[in-house]
């Protein structure tokens, strides 16, 4: 492998950086009736895009925001993260969070575990008394399927480097399907094993700090 090439490197949020997924979690604690579950049935089935789904959900949830702090403040994030980021430090690469979560809730996370100045392109919220305002202002007008078109922000960067991509969901099929080298689990995973496509399953960001340190990132110079 040549030891000029670079990578980026791009991780999904829920249940790939955390331990679970979070929006789902306050979905379910904090909705005011079962409603969500009949909008997350169309969602699956491809009825409706994310950005619908997210704002059917979220507009039955009632939490206020010191609330949603008390909530997150619990959130456990992968153990291995942090190493990986040293990892990525040490191979002066910089990597990026891209979410269908929000930014609020994300950049709340990464503070308490003391992960500061991360790039993150996410969807935003705000609060009015017990409701949540959402906003999606990486949407995009000519696909309906996602609230955050997280293709459109990782193609903005640099096309001679190699991209890798770390994610879960059906919200990271696009942007994985244009990445270079894609680390799967969950619905990410099926959906590769699927369409035959080139994969590396993971169970955890241990198994992805493994393989970065010692087959895709070890050539490269660290000085």
């Amino acid at each position: 492998m040549d030891k000029k090439e670079k990578y980026l490197v791009y991780f999904d949020f829920d249940n790939t950086i955390t331990t679970l997924d979070t929006l789902d979690d306050i979905i379910e604690r904090f909705a005011i009736n079962n409603d969500w579950i009949e909008i997350e049935q169309a969602w699956k089935k491809g009825k409706i895009g994310s950005r619908e789904c997210l704002k059917g959900q979220l507009g039955l949830v009632r939490i206020t925001k010191p609330r949603l702090a008390k909530y997150l403040s619990k959130i456990k994030i992968d153990p291995h993260f942090k190493k990986i980021l040293l990892l990525l430090k040490r191979k002066k690469i910089k990597p990026v969070i891209l979410s269908d979560n929000f930014s609020y809730i994300i950049n709340f996370v990464l503070h308490r575990h003391g992960i500061i100045g991360m790039k993150v392109y996410s969807n935003r919220l705000k609060f009015a008394k017990d409701r949540l305002r959402l906003a999606f202002p990486h949407a995009n007008p000519a696909c309906f399927h996602c609230g955050h078109c997280k293709k459109s922000n990782l193609k903005k960067n640099n096309f001679r480097d190699k991209i890798i991509y770390i994610g879960d969901g059906l919200s990271d099929v696009c942007p994985a399907e244009f990445s270079d080298i894609v680390y799967a689990k969950g619905s990410l995973l099926r959906h590769f094993k699927k369409k035959n496509k080139s994969h590396i399953a993971f169970k955890d960001l241990g198994d992805v700090y493994l393989s970065l340190k010692e087959n895709i990132l070890n050539p490269i110079c660290s000085s």
